[in-house]
């Protein structure tokens, strides 16, 4: 679930990874890797949130939570080519309040279905031990005919779509 923290302070809320790849071992839970178009890795573990890792410190954060080190790198978090951050104690009050005003939520139905999908391609990955090309313009794999079977599996009869 805190694929979406990691999406947003990659600037990927409308994108995503395009290379996905499993640990070494078959039966690992965590460990799946992420490539994304720039270079940037994400890596799939328990950091009790998700971990930022740069040239001059890390940050972790997780819902309500924010600690970085060394503690001088949160003083101006935000640089200066206009990113923002969010601030939601509710996603629920910020949809109905979006209703009113108009505005895009702050989690809008975009941004979830980029996160999840993240999600997706990395069980995809545990689950079929396999090494995943992405594009996440056309939402398909690349050059892999069975892993696009995945995206549309056959639904149980009599449920159709």
């Amino acid at each position: 679930h805190h694929f979406d923290i990691a999406q947003w302070g990659l600037g990927m809320d409308e994108s995503g990874p395009v290379e996905i790849i499993p640990p070494e071992d078959p039966k690992a839970a965590k460990g799946v890797k992420y490539i994304y178009a720039n270079g940037v890795e994400v890596i799939h573990g328990d950091s009790g949130g998700v971990l930022f890792v740069g040239t001059e410190g890390k940050i972790l954060v997780n819902r309500g939570k924010f600690k970085a080190d060394p503690e001088k790198i949160a003083e101006d978090p935000i640089p200066e080519n206009g990113v923002r951050l969010y601030k939601s104690t509710n996603h629920q009050t910020d949809f109905l309040s979006c209703i009113r005003s108009r505005k895009r939520p702050i989690c809008d139905v975009e941004v979830g279905c980029r996160s999840v999908t993240v999600c997706h391609l990395g069980n995809l990955a545990y689950w079929n031990h396999r090494r995943l090309k992405w594009d996440p313009a056309k939402e398909q794999f690349i050059g892999d005919a069975e892993a696009n079977t995945w995206l549309n599996p056959p639904k149980r009869g009599p449920w159709k779509v």
